[in-house]
């Protein structure tokens, strides 16, 4: 029998990822950790307190901007919060429902990174890397050769795997793309036993609507926290 997964460690989401099936991805020193700058610009503490923030501030590069996921710990000398956006941790513990696919979709390959960083990077700018692709899984939907809506796995924890960069190019948009990308990203994760979780802007009803009508619920409201150091 497989057990029982910990939610509460989508409390912190990004050091169980970083700690976790993701650590090939992390520089870890103590209670701090961070992905590599180049794959997202997420860092984490085990705890917040002072003690985990000195430690992750020493892997730190002066200047850099990173994210951090939650509670905040103390800031550091040098540390600015730079914006801060509340966001819906959503998870899907029920079977989804959701349309048949009414195109193809694919897995986009390492040859096809670059073609997905500048569709996501249009339409979402700013959190994705040009090695983002090396999270996990991404899929896309193209119309005449032209990639135009993908999905993707970002952060993964012991059992539960978080789905990201889902966007449609806006010449494309109201066809449903999201919704069957999400699936089968979805469908492919049950199959393999883990939970799906994502996080969406608290402000962004559309994309919050569309989720709860494929069977996503709300856990908790969670900050991403834009810093500078």
């Amino acid at each position: 029998m497989q057990n029982p997964i910990n939610l509460h460690m989508l409390d912190n989401p990004a050091w169980h990822a970083l700690n976790g099936p993701q650590l090939h991805l992390a520089k870890v020193s103590g209670g701090g950790a961070r992905y590599f700058p180049e794959v997202v610009p997420f860092a984490a503490v085990a705890r917040p307190d002072e003690s985990c923030a000195t430690e992750l501030n020493g892997l730190l590069v002066p200047g850099e901007t990173f994210y951090l996921i939650g509670e905040l710990p103390p800031l550091q000398p040098g540390w600015q919060i730079k914006h801060q956006l509340p966001c819906l941790q959503m998870i899907s513990e029920r079977p989804l429902e959701a349309p048949s696919p009414s195109a193809p979709l694919s897995d986009l390959s390492p040859a096809e990174a670059a073609e997905l960083y500048d569709l996501v990077q249009r339409v979402q700018p700013g959190y994705f890397m040009p090695e983002t692709w090396r999270m996990g899984r991404y899929t896309g939907i193209r119309e005449n050769g032209r990639l135009v809506a993908v999905a993707g796995e970002r952060m993964r924890l012991d059992g539960l795997t978080e789905l990201s960069a889902i966007c449609t190019h806006p010449d494309f948009t109201g066809r449903g793309y999201a919704g069957q990308l999400i699936a089968g990203l979805v469908d492919r994760q049950r199959a393999d036993g883990i939970t799906p979780f994502l996080h969406v802007a608290s402000h962004n009803e559309r994309a919050i609507r569309l989720y709860e009508k494929l069977g996503f619920a709300t856990r908790r409201e969670i900050t991403f926290h834009l810093l500078s150091c």
